[in-house]
């Protein structure tokens, strides 16, 4: 009949869109990436063979005064100084330590992707047994295994190219900064949208490409359920790729980190990046490796899984199966999130440019704020076009088990999406107000360090107990709306879109340690205290968006460690009498489950002592003779690396094989009922502790802050005093909680639950099953 032919059209022109949509988008990504770097590369390092020998005087640009600070006046009419010429002998240090920080980078990189390749292929076989096992069909293994490798290996490229424009962009930085805040700024930002548009735009086209070429063998309208399961593989691929390079990059960043300051400041008080420290470099480089490269593969992961979760729950609908636009809508929400930032980033490059200090944490809160209201719009006119009026979704209901719950409406799928963006603005925004030094907790701190290290450390340990709350009633809120709405399929949809503005987060990531970078080459060239003075402005409003980064990334990887949660649940089959908690074996599994983040969390953090410990034993042997610092001799800063390197790799292990082990053994022995419970423990202790243990750290690094600006009336706060010592103290011991071990258990919530998702056919026909209740 006409009206049946006429809706078969409508249907296939929204496959079109939704195809197009997603291609373009991914497209559109890449090329804005490789843009943003053609710009970059406008900003030459100069040759230190055209370069004069200036002696000791440095010429001072325009717009700058005897003091180190920059003429207002001249910043706001937006006159952009003249550069300075650089001096021969700063031209050649430029150069040297630009190289050495790019080599060490690379070289921990080609070691750690040595070892992640062979982990890929034995890994990978251990997908194919077990998925090929558990299917009954060893093709299904082969199609999981081709997923698994596909996302193991775009996250690689993904950190990789991260990692190679943070290095070859902080020296660009410093020098831009020679010419004010402006340049500067845009020059950062420009080199963070690379990393974040490339990342989005190739997680999104190879995960679509995936899907197309999957689809041929195992069309969506006979077999939707194989094919999303077989694709799961591509989440467990990007997941675990990013255990590796959180956990190794952690350890890297922080054994540097403490080692450079505990002998670098507190032993010899030489300031931060003096080039007389020899972990100075090994610390720059660890500014990347943890926090471009580590930050990249967590949130990788988590658009790879929550879109898997997605897919896997709509596969299992009548009304989502049977159309392309709507089983592959959540790529559509990643789609639309891609343009959206693409054109809120022209706020900071163009129509609203830094051009004094204090606009550049506005112009990044801007981003922030303007990528989530044009993108909720945005999504309403996505669910409209791609999503049916009303569908079903298989649900957990043990009181009235049924297929279907009672129908979802796309509206409905729009609360849950929406919900989940503006949790995570939330979220971002609570972890500012107790990280930041512009608020009461942070300076409640600060003024504890008068009273010595103890003090300090009592007070930082309950502003992170307390930041907890805020964020677990956003949370819990977000999850009760969405499940009620569309049960775990709205949990996946509010996962994705916490992740939906994910271009312009991790823009934001990766502009704080480029700046940090920066900070620190003009620090070792001796490029002058107003060139330091702009990087540190740039690199405290990097520090405060970092934070907001942070808590962005545990709400997300609670929602999706959940959404694959309730996925698993779909697919082991008890969907619809429910998860018993006071089954015996059930609740055991929660008790361990719960633990888990406490061993893992014991590991990452010995980890960074012993490795530590191995770098503060090098530098203090290379000090001992003194001529470092007579200036008669050079550091070794290549030992330093080195030892960082080692340390990580050696270390990464033992935390890495328990998350990927724990619920491979309890599937396989305990089964499906133990599973769950071990699932949900880690998942409700760790996001408690990810979330604490990430603001502790940050609010005593910010309290250190605080005390070294002299912002505060209070004369014991200052450099040199007691206070001092004692806030230096505190941020030691806060580097590996707010960078190793609280952003590491984002991985561990999420893994565990990819992991048994991929696996969840083995577990339901091959499990043990020793202590399982009579119906399992």
């Amino acid at each position: 009949p006409p009206r049946q032919a006429a809706s078969r059209a409508m249907s296939a022109g929204q496959d079109v869109m939704a195809s197009l949509m997603i291609i373009s988008a991914s497209l559109v990504a890449l090329g804005f990436a490789v843009y943003q770097r053609i710009f970059v590369a406008t900003e030459r390092i100069p040759d230190p063979n055209q370069c004069r020998d200036m002696g000791d005087l440095e010429s001072k640009p325009a717009g700058h005064d005897d003091h180190g600070h920059d003429d207002d006046d001249a910043m706001l009419m937006d006159q952009t100084p003249m550069p300075a010429e650089i001096d021969r002998k700063q031209a050649l240090q430029l150069k040297k330590i630009h190289s050495a920080i790019s080599e060490g980078a690379l070289a921990f990189l080609w070691a750690e992707y040595r070892f992640m390749a062979l982990f890929i292929f034995l890994f990978g076989g251990v997908v194919l047994l077990l998925v090929g096992s558990g299917a009954g069909d060893y093709t299904h293994g082969v199609f999981a295994m081709i997923a698994f490798v596909c996302g193991a290996v775009t996250s690689i490229v993904c950190g990789y190219i991260g990692m190679v424009i943070a290095t070859y962009a902080n020296a660009r930085v410093a020098l831009a900064a020679r010419r004010g805040y402006a340049p500067a700024f845009a020059l950062a930002f420009r080199s963070g949208s690379v990393m974040g548009f490339a990342l989005c735009g190739l997680a999104l086209l190879v995960l679509y490409i995936a899907l197309y070429f999957f689809n041929l063998h195992y069309p969506y309208l006979d077999d939707a359920d194989v094919l999303m399961d077989t694709i799961a593989g591509y989440g467990l691929g990007g997941s675990s790729i990013a255990m590796f390079g959180r956990v190794g990059g952690g350890i890297y960043t922080k054994a540097a980190d403490v080692g450079a300051d505990l002998v670098g400041k507190v032993e010899k008080g030489i300031p931060e990046d003096d080039p007389r420290n020899p972990g100075v470099i090994a610390d720059n480089v660890g500014d990347n490796v943890g926090d471009i490269a580590g930050m990249g593969a967590d949130l990788f992961g988590s658009f790879a899984e929550s879109s898997c979760a997605a897919l896997v729950v709509a596969a299992s609908s009548p009304d989502l199966n049977t159309s392309w636009s709507a089983l592959v809508f959540p790529l559509t929400i990643s789609a639309g999130g891609i343009f959206c930032c693409m054109g809120c980033s022209f706020l900071a490059t163009h129509f609203m440019p830094v051009v004094k200090s204090t606009d550049i944490e506005k112009s990044l809160k801007l981003q922030l704020w303007s990528t989530t209201l044009l993108m909720t719009p945005i999504l309403f006119i996505l669910c409209r076009a791609f999503l049916p009026t009303s569908f079903c979704i298989k649900t957990i209901n043990p009181v009235t088990p049924s297929a279907c719950s009672d129908p979802s409406y796309y509206y409905e799928a729009f609360i849950c999406i929406a919900a989940g963006l503006w949790a995570g603005l939330l979220i971002g925004l609570v972890t500012e107000y107790y990280t930041s030094h512009s608020y009461k907790p942070v300076r409640e701190v600060a003024h504890a360090s008068t009273r010595g290290t103890a003090s300090n450390i009592i007070y930082g340990l309950a502003l992170g107990y307390k930041s907890d709350i805020i964020p677990c009633f956003a949370l819990a809120v977000t999850i009760f709306t969405s499940f009620k709405l569309c049960g775990m399929y709205g949990v996946a949809l509010a996962a994705l879109g916490m992740l939906s503005t994910l271009a312009t987060g991790l823009t934001i990531d990766a502009y704080g340690p480029i700046s940090d970078n920066a900070g620190g080459i003009a620090e070792m060239c001796a490029m002058g205290d107003y060139v330091r003075h702009r990087t540190d402005d740039l690199d405290a409003a990097g520090n405060t968006t970092a934070a907001i980064g942070k808590g962005f990334a545990i709400g997300s990887a609670a929602l999706v460690s959940l959404a694959l949660f309730g996925a698993f649940v779909t697919r082991a089959g008890i969907a619809d009498r429910g998860v018993n908690i006071l089954e015996p074996i059930t609740f055991a599994g929660l008790l361990v489950g719960a633990m888990l983040p406490y061993w893992f969390f014991a590991l990452t953090m010995k980890s960074v002592g012993i490795a530590a410990n191995e770098m503060v034993d090098n530098i203090r042997e290379q000090f001992a003779d003194g001529r470092i610092m007579s200036g008669d001799k050079e550091p070794n800063y290549q030992q330093c690396v080195k030892i960082s390197t080692d340390a990580s790799l050696r270390e990464m292990v033992a935390p890495g094989a328990l998350v990927m082990l724990s619920p491979i053994l309890v599937g396989c022995i305990f089964g499906v009922e133990a599973t769950c419970g071990l699932l949900a423990g880690g998942l409700v202790s760790g996001v408690q502790m990810a979330i604490s243990s990430s603001n502790t750290g940050g609010a005593w690094d910010n309290a250190k802050k605080y005390i070294e600006a002299g912002l505060d009336p209070n004369e014991q706060l200052r450099r040199n005093t007691d206070a001092h010592h004692a806030a230096v103290n505190g941020d030691t011991v806060g580097d590996p909680l707010k960078d190793t071990s609280g952003p590491a258990l984002n991985i561990l919530m999420k893994l565990m639950a990819i992991i048994s998702l991929v696996f969840a056919n083995f577990f339901v026909n091959h499990s043990l099953n020793l202590g399982a209740p009579t119906y399992a």
